[in-house]
């Protein structure tokens, strides 16, 4: 291996780079020079990038990731680089468009993509400039076009490729493409079906999640827009969180209430619930952790707030996790007793709650080695 080309190669490389990190770390440098090793990083990056994605489609045209039993070579590049799906992506698909192919008889055929094929290899154009070209080619406007238009669009755009950003390259190719579509797509006399779409992420890495929506039906967006607005106003003149948090609260809130008094569909013969899973020895140091069906754990704070008006389910369990004894649902607090305490408090009064009527209600499960159930509502 150290004998390869590729090694002495790579040495070389090092050698050279090892200079330039020295020509930039002197403090004789001048500006002009400093300028000159930044330029010459980004030149050494895009072809870097270039040679990636070359050898990614030689080794494609040789079936080396099959014959290592991947379906993709996302995941063969994932798997010996590191790198994200989408960052593979965008190689494996540059490799696709600006590289030549080969059919099954030996004939080399050119790359989809010449001209963008041949920036990039040259240094004029980067791996994103390329990514932003092939997408712009792949729109519906783009496939309008003749054979020769869309040839003459990608030149246009390789040869701006050295001047623009890709952001600048996007909005100028883009508007390049509009004016060649002229006639635009063909009438369709179908009334347009709103597209309406949610989506609910959990954190990979943290606790919690995010949420994602477009509606475009209108009577939907301002149903869900009216009843966040009317819960998400500030408390009183003290309340200080923004306007995001204090909508974001709000839809909490609105979800808390529709599990405890909506119409929701019943899950697994009941009810649907926040459940709180607790291990015994974190229920015995004073509950310290939790975790949630979709959220993730449960800050300490955020478990004991649920925690101070909940129904406990005991469920104990062996070392191999099978349920031993399911117990009764209790109340932490009575509901008498509850009542009387909001009436008296007339809300929280959990230290740092901001809310003026807060309530909790979850049912969590201790156990020999323990899990727990809760639903939490506000109102």
């Amino acid at each position: 291996m150290s004998d390869s080309p590729a090694a002495t190669a790579y040495r070389h490389l090092q050698a050279a780079v090892d200079e330039l990190c020295a020509a930039a770390e002197s403090s004789m440098a001048t500006d002009g020079e400093l300028l000159s090793v930044l330029t010459l990083a980004e030149g050494l990056s895009r072809r870097l990038d270039h040679l990636a994605v070359s050898t990614v489609a030689t080794l494609q045209r040789r079936g080396t990731f099959a014959e290592r039993g991947y379906k993709k070579p996302e995941g063969a590049l994932a798997d010996l680089l590191g790198w994200e799906w989408f960052e593979a992506r965008r190689r494996v698909t540059a490799a696709e468009h600006t590289c030549e192919r080969v059919e099954l008889d030996g004939t080399v055929l050119e790359a989809k993509l010449p001209a963008i094929g041949k920036a990039f290899a040259a240094g004029q154009a980067s791996l994103r400039h390329v990514d932003v070209i092939i997408t712009l080619l792949a729109t519906p406007a783009a496939g309008r076009l003749s054979e020769d238009q869309r040839a003459g669009v990608e030149e246009e755009l390789a040869a701006r490729a050295a001047d623009y950003t890709p952001a600048q390259l996007r909005t100028y190719g883009k508007d390049l493409i509009d004016r060649l579509d002229q006639d635009g797509p063909e009438p369709d006399d179908r009334p347009h079906v709103p597209v309406n779409t949610l989506q609910v992420r959990r954190f990979r890495d943290r606790p919690g999640g995010e949420l994602k929506g477009v509606f475009e039906d209108a009577a939907m967006f301002d149903t869900i827009a009216t009843l966040l607005d009317a819960k998400s106003k500030p408390l009183d003149k003290d309340d200080r969180r923004g306007a995001e948090r204090r909508q974001a609260d709000a839809l909490a809130d609105i979800c808390g209430y529709v599990l405890d008094h909506g119409d929701v569909p019943d899950t697994g013969g009941r009810r649907p619930h926040l459940n709180v899973l607790i291990r015994l020895e974190d229920l015995e140091d004073r509950a310290r952790s939790a975790m949630l069906d979709f959220g993730g754990t449960l800050t300490p704070e955020s478990l004991r707030m649920l925690a101070c008006d909940a129904g406990v389910i005991p469920i104990v369990l062996n070392g191999a996790g099978q349920p031993l004894d399911v117990g009764r649902s209790t109340r932490t607090i009575p509901d008498g007793l509850r009542r009387a305490v909001t009436a008296r408090d007339r809300g929280c009064a959990h230290p740092g709650c901001d809310r003026t009527r807060h309530g909790a209600k979850f049912t969590t499960s201790s156990n020999g080695s323990t899990t727990g159930t809760p639903s939490w509502t506000t109102w």
